[in-house]
């Protein structure tokens, strides 16, 4: 790791296609401020909106230079004034913009204490992921055991975890990949109920595998999958909007809406978090004791050294991965 005053930074200097703005820096180690915990980082994990905010395509937009990264884990270096329940020498996980760097300075309410289960790569995979499952699985979806759940998009970090989450909830779970190799490699980690591929026939397998239809639909990805996943839907069934990494965006007509009598609900777990902050500490509470108990464990599909990112973010680009792509950054991995 570099000096104590120095450090290495993954920036953003330019807005632009193909990363061409982004550089690993040497940067001036920032200090915490009230409210505020100093992360020594071991380990960083990518998420798809990393790779929008190279581009300025992320509904967040901070102006450049800026450090990207949104997911970690390692170990509280120190606390600013009005810090409580953290202490130095603590082994963390947190979010917040930032994480690829020696160090991070992530808000205290941002940050929770990594289970002893989980190495520091897996703690870079839980936070993000997981959080963004439990909002909207049960936040939002109003998730209930013996329901059934599509999970469209269930090779990548997010869908992976709400297959995951949703099976140890006790819901009944298919998992939508495109992949043959994919759908394997979901099988072998999480046994889903069913394991489908994407296709103008899903909704009437759906049905049959359900028999009437899915209650909710976990879609990360929109496009055809939305479609798709509105029609899977039983009568009453819920939609949960979570991202567009198809790169296109649907709309739901009115009509279907009234007929089918669903709902359509928009997911931003990090708003959530940021409005809702007791909420957001019971849930991530919830989460470390279903990682305790062993009901859940984030999937790291690759790690690679913080000098490999750009080989790390053209897996992700490529959807290569099956769970979490993570980045090294210190001593323990």
């Amino acid at each position: 790791m570099p000096s104590s005053n120095l450090m290495r930074a993954l920036q953003v200097h330019e807005l632009a296609p193909d990363y061409a703005g982004v550089r690993l820096d040497m940067v001036s180690r920032p200090e915490p401020g009230p409210g505020a915990v100093s992360v020594a980082v071991d380990a960083a994990s990518l998420n798809f909106p990393d790779l929008l905010l190279t581009r300025g395509e992320y509904q967040m937009k901070p102006e450049p230079p800026f450090t990207i990264g949104g997911d970690l884990a390692g170990t509280v270096d120190a606390i600013g004034p009005g810090v409580e329940g953290l202490a130095p020498g603590d082994r963390v996980w947190g979010i917040g913009l930032g994480c690829f760097a020696d160090w991070a300075i992530l808000p205290a309410t941002s940050v929770g204490h990594l289970p002893s289960a989980l190495s520091m790569a897996e703690g870079a995979a839980f936070g993000a992921a997981y959080l963004t499952a439990y909002v909207a699985l049960v936040e939002r979806g109003g998730l209930r055991p013996g329901e059934w759940v599509v999970i469209n998009g269930a090779s990548g970090g997010m869908g992976l975890a709400a297959v995951d989450l949703a099976k140890a909830l006790g819901a009944h779970v298919i998992a939508v990949s495109a992949s043959a190799d994919k759908r394997a490699r979901i099988a072998e980690l999480y046994a889903p109920d069913h394991i489908l591929a994407p296709g103008e026939d899903l909704a009437a397998r759906v049905k049959a595998l359900t028999g009437g239809g899915a209650d909710l639909v976990f879609d990360p990805v929109n496009g055809d999958a939305f479609d798709q996943g509105i029609s899977a839907l039983a009568f009453g069934g819920r939609m949960l909007v979570i991202g567009f990494t198809s790169g296109e965006k649907r709309s739901l007509r009115s009509n279907v809406a009234l007929i089918k009598s669903i709902a359509l609900i928009g997911v931003r777990a990090g708003e959530y978090g940021r409005r809702y902050p007791e909420r957001r500490k019971a849930i991530a509470s919830q989460l470390e004791n279903l990682v305790a108990a062993g009901k859940i464990r984030p999937h790291v599909d690759s790690i690679y050294a913080i000098e490999q990112w750009a080989k790390a973010f053209e897996r992700m680009e490529t959807r290569g991965a099956v769970g979490k792509i993570v980045l090294s950054i210190g001593g323990e991995t």
